[in-house]
């Protein structure tokens, strides 16, 4: 009984560059995510800024593929990349259906972005940006 309650976490992270990018399409998007993922038991964060989307979905399997295949067809990403996916025992950012972070003061800089990181970043990279995020503003509230 005790190993069927324990339900397997999917994590999936993707880069994409923003269309039509200003704060009222962040706010949008946030809230948009944020009763969608409350719905479906999905959590994580979305670091942007107006050169990068860099995503992290995480839980049931369905509802992750679900919303990744929505996004691949929005407006507002181009040049979308899936880095990471994986399965995993454990939430990183637990309680959060969407955690936002503008990037102003920690990351890669313009030039960086602009060279074409985000299509190289490993996924141990992007896991590894996640985890010191979700550290930072998730696991101890």
């Amino acid at each position: 009984m005790r190993n069927q309650n324990k339900k397997k976490v999917k994590h999936l992270i993707y880069s994409s560059n923003p269309v039509g990018f200003d704060d009222n399409v962040i706010k949008e998007i946030l809230a948009v995510s944020r009763d969608n993922n409350t719905k479906n038991d999905i959590t994580g964060a979305l670091i942007y800024r107006q050169d990068l989307y860099l995503q992290f979905l995480e839980r049931p399997e369905d509802e992750v593929d679900n919303t990744y295949k929505k996004i691949m067809t929005d407006k507002r990403h181009n040049d979308l990349h899936k880095l990471s996916e994986s399965i995993d025992s454990r939430r990183l950012f637990s309680t959060s259906a969407m955690r936002g972070d503008p990037v102003e003061t920690w990351m890669w800089s313009y030039e960086e972005v602009k060279g074409g990181l985000l299509k190289n970043l490993s996924a141990e990279e992007a896991s590894a940006a996640f985890e010191k995020f979700s550290k930072n503003v998730d696991q101890f509230n």
